[in-house]
Parts: structure tokens; C-alpha cells; sequence
């Protein structure tokens, strides 16, 4: 059976956290280990956090839950400390404030995508599927307007993000070789994806649609509060991965498409 590892990013974040980790709490799924990287909040979260850790040890429901709280250098600092943490098939970063939209969500993956039987180094290097856009208070909006294509690469950011971080299940062995760039303060997440593509592409292994909707994503995120800065971070990361003239032609696409929507 394969193992997901969940990291999730808290600081401060006693306000959200609850939903994430009841989300995570419901997963019939039983091969889930879940790894809480706080930078040392000093509000609740580590209290929430800590009562999730006992519920799930009193309900036996197979999960491993584990807490680090200490200063970090930032999200992505946080979040490779959360690929050093765990040891599972597949990691999910699933941030406080988002959530999964069901609680079958880990056995639809592994009982429906055909993975079961797979060598450990033929699974697919990503496991991708749709999103859909929350309110703070986890009440649905809209389906992401970036939609997954049905065959996914590298190349296909091209034209955005079109798999949300938060539907990105990446394989582990992998994911541990390719740290996000912390030079990156907002967009390092896009960075990571697209290099962990490219390392598929390099190894000859797949990338797998899931067809189905596996995380909620919460609006207010921090490349929405510091939107500014995190387009021009994913100017400079299309200009790297992709070349700067075809990135301006792009970009300039994106202003047509905004104009005659």
C-alpha cells in the first residue's frame, strides 16, 4: 500500500489550522503520515495542532502525525524542512486553511489510479488533480479557473499554474532531491513543480491525471496578499525555465486574454 505524507506549513494560524487537520483527521485512508512544521507561533496553533496529534492516536485510524515548532527562514524554509521530515510514497504540502473536500479523497487515489502493484520506481513521479477555491470559512466559491490539462509536462506551465500546489502529489524520493529555491520568497512553489516535472521527463516516468477534485484551496493564500511580488517572482521563474522572449510573448497573451474575457 502506498504511504502519503501531508506537510503542513502553521504560524499563527490557530484560526484555520482546525480545518485542515479535521480534514486530514477524516481520511478513511489509513497509511497517512501528517508532519505539522511550525515557525514557534505564539498564539494556539501548537495547541491545536497537539490536540489533533492525541484525537488521532485515540481513534487508531493509521495516521502518524508529527509536530516540529522553531524559527524558520520563511515558507519554503518551512516546507524543506517538511521534505527532510517525512518518509512516505507521495508528498502533499496542505497548508493551514486548506482542506480536502471529502474524506475518501487518499482512497479514491490509491484505489482508482491503479498504483497498487506498481514498483516503487514505475510509480509516476506526479499525481495531479483539480481545485477548487474557498472562503475563510471553507464555504465553496468557484472551481479554480486554471483547470489541470489531461496530459501534463514541464512545458505546460507555460501558461500559468495550471495544477494548484495544493493538487500536486509529487513522489518523494524525487521531491527530496529537488529542495524549493528559497530565493524565491512567493513563487518558489511554481519553481518546484516545474522542476520536479523535468525531473520526470529525465527518468522517462509518467505523470498521472486523477480526474478528480482533491484539495479546497483558501482564497486569501500569501501569493494573493503579496500579489504583486509574486507575479514578478513567476516572471523571473518563466524567463528561467522557458526563455525570456517566449515568456514576454506569453505574458502579452495574458493581457489580450484579460481584455476580451
Amino acid at each position: 500500500m502506498i504511504t502519503f505524507s501531508i506537510v503542513t506549513i502553521t504560524y499563527n494560524a490557530d484560526n484555520v489550522l482546525g480545518k485542515t487537520v479535521d480534514s486530514v483527521f477524516s481520511q478513511t485512508y489509513p497509511h497517512v503520515e501528517h508532519v505539522i512544521i511550525d515557525g514557534a507561533s505564539t498564539d494556539d496553533t501548537l495547541q491545536v495542532a497537539q490536540d489533533y496529534m492525541q484525537r488521532s492516536y485515540a481513534a487508531s485510524n493509521g495516521h502518524e502525525i508529527r509536530i516540529v515548532s522553531e524559527p524558520d527562514n520563511g515558507l519554503y524554509d518551512a516546507m524543506n524542512k517538511g521534505l527532510c521530515q517525512v518518509s512516505g510514497d507521495y508528498v502533499l504540502f496542505l497548508n493551514a486553511g486548506d482542506f480536502f473536500p471529502d474524506s475518501e479523497v487518499l482512497s479514491n487515489i490509491a484505489r482508482n489510479v491503479g498504483l497498487e502493484g506498481v514498483s516503487r520506481e514505475k510509480l509516476p513521479v506526479v499525481l495531479y488533480g483539480n481545485t477548487d477555491i474557498v472562503d475563510n470559512d471553507g464555504r465553496f466559491l468557484r472551481h479554480r479557473r486554471l483547470q489541470p490539462p489531461a496530459n501534463l509536462s514541464w512545458r505546460s506551465f507555460r501558461h500559468g499554474m495550471l495544477v494548484c500546489h495544493q493538487a500536486f502529489y509529487a513522489r518523494l524520493d524525487i521531491a527530496k532531491t529537488v529542495p524549493y529555491d528559497c530565493r524565491y520568497r512567493f513563487s518558489a512553489d511554481v519553481d518546484w513543480c516545474i522542476r520536479i516535472m523535468k525531473e520526470a521527463e529525465i527518468r522517462h516516468l509518467p505523470l498521472l491525471n486523477l480526474h478528480l477534485v482533491v484539495a479546497n484551496y483558501t482564497e486569501e493564500g500569501q501569493s494573493t496578499i503579496h500579489h504583486r511580488e509574486s507575479l514578478n517572482e513567476r516572471y523571473q521563474i518563466m524567463c528561467h525555465h522557458y526563455g525570456k522572449i517566449p515568456t514576454i510573448f506569453m505574458h502579452l497573451w495574458f493581457a489580450v486574454r484579460q481584455i476580451i474575457k
